[in-house]
């Protein structure tokens, strides 16, 4: 199985959200981003894109490979000043060297079979002094166990073979550290961030997004009886719980373009 990021039908899968005030947060102890021009690599339908903007950023410039992620990502975005969204790959941007301040890749290196192409492209984006910032999840951030507050968690109990998958794809921390280095940066260091994903005022709105397969790649590893399989098993674990503040545990690793 596995996600089509080209499908019509999975075109606002990510774009949807709002990114929460945690993230930016998280984002201010690396880089202040007030004026700074960015690019949002494998941008999806433009939810951190505006999210940069909307910290300050004078101009922000989202690739996605996906032809109808962009098209979201623009339709979703509209006239906002200084957000442009453009159809590019990770290793090939099309954009001219120096352009950026930051080059921001958020869930994206788990879908890449290599680091080091988006990397060395990531530096070629940047100027001198430049700062790129990777956020994803390792194994271990992915893989915690199932709460009210960790959803993601109950994938791994109710369908254990889904983290096997993940472990398959998930980056390593000292892995990625290691990757920046080797194509050129300094200063690679990494932290981890709680970031809330999204509120639900109840189980039967949990249960809608996690049917739709919402920004979650990994359930597309799910043919539909399995899926229901694993929303009702993530109804037994949380009961009545109500409102759910879904968080995922994320690794933010940031380094510099020395210069």
């Amino acid at each position: 199985m596995g996600m089509d990021f080209h499908s019509d039908a999975n075109k606002y899968s990510y774009a949807s959200r709002q990114a929460d005030g945690d993230w930016g947060q998280a984002i201010r102890r690396i880089v202040d981003p007030a004026g700074k021009r960015v690019v949002d690599v494998g941008c999806g339908g433009g939810i951190y894109a505006r999210a940069w903007a909307g910290l300050g950023a004078a101009q922000v410039t989202g690739v996605d490979f996906s032809a109808e992620m962009v098209a979201a990502a623009r339709e979703r975005t509209g006239q906002a000043a200084g957000v442009r969204f453009a159809q590019g790959t990770a290793q090939r941007t099309g954009l001219p060297d120096g352009c950026a301040d930051v080059v921001f890749q958020r869930a994206l290196v788990h879908h890449l079979p290599e680091l080091s192409p988006a990397f060395t492209e990531a530096r070629r984006l940047l100027r001198p002094g430049g700062v790129l910032i990777v956020q994803d999840r390792t194994l271990e951030d992915a893989c915690l166990p199932g709460s009210p507050g960790h959803v993601r968690g109950y994938f791994f109990e109710v369908f254990p073979a889904l983290r096997a998958f993940e472990a398959g794809r998930r980056p390593d921390d000292a892995a990625v550290r290691a990757a920046m280095q080797a194509c050129g940066f300094e200063a690679a260091d990494s932290f981890q961030l709680w970031e809330l994903r999204r509120r639900y005022a109840d189980f039967a709105a949990l249960a809608e997004d996690l049917r739709g397969r919402t920004g979650r790649s990994i359930l597309h590893e799910l043919d539909d009886v399995q899926l229901q399989t694993l929303i009702d098993g993530i109804g037994r674990a949380l009961g009545n719980a109500s409102p759910i503040q879904e968080r995922d545990r994320w690794t933010l690793w940031h380094a510099r373009r020395p210069g």
